[in-house]
């Protein structure tokens, strides 16, 4: 059974930085993509980025072009979202999520396990 645990949100000030983790366990995590989502009170869970299993590829919404970074470490089964100047706009609940098999995937149905979430809020 594939289980995913994120950390690394909390609050930050306009501006600032965070950094979230994603330790996946179970499965082959180097054949997985893997991909960033959030969720802002009120809204529908959106796609943030995603990562190819080697790394190679990536790519993002238009809203975290430039900002945000994503990235993984297949020997530590774990990946990375760099969020850089963060706008209030930003805030919401971080999830990682594993899409098993198939072509990259920019929406929830694409992707088969999902963490329980991390928090992010930004203040203005």
């Amino acid at each position: 059974q594939v289980q995913l645990v994120e950390s690394g949100g909390g609050l930050v000030q306009a501006g600032g930085s965070l950094r979230l983790s994603c330790a996946a366990s179970g499965g082959t995590f180097s054949t997985y993509v893997m991909g960033w989502f959030r969720q802002a009170p009120g809204k529908e869970r959106e796609f943030v980025a995603f990562i190819s299993g080697s790394g190679g590829t990536t790519y993002y919404a238009d809203s975290v072009k430039g900002r945000f970074t994503i990235s993984r470490d297949n020997d530590k089964n774990t990946v990375y979202l760099q969020m850089n100047s963060l706008k209030p706009e930003d805030a919401a609940v971080y999830y990682c999520a594993i899409r098993k098999s198939g072509r990259f995937g920019v929406r929830v149905p694409d992707y088969d396990y999902w963490g329980q979430g991390t928090q992010v809020t930004v203040s203005s």
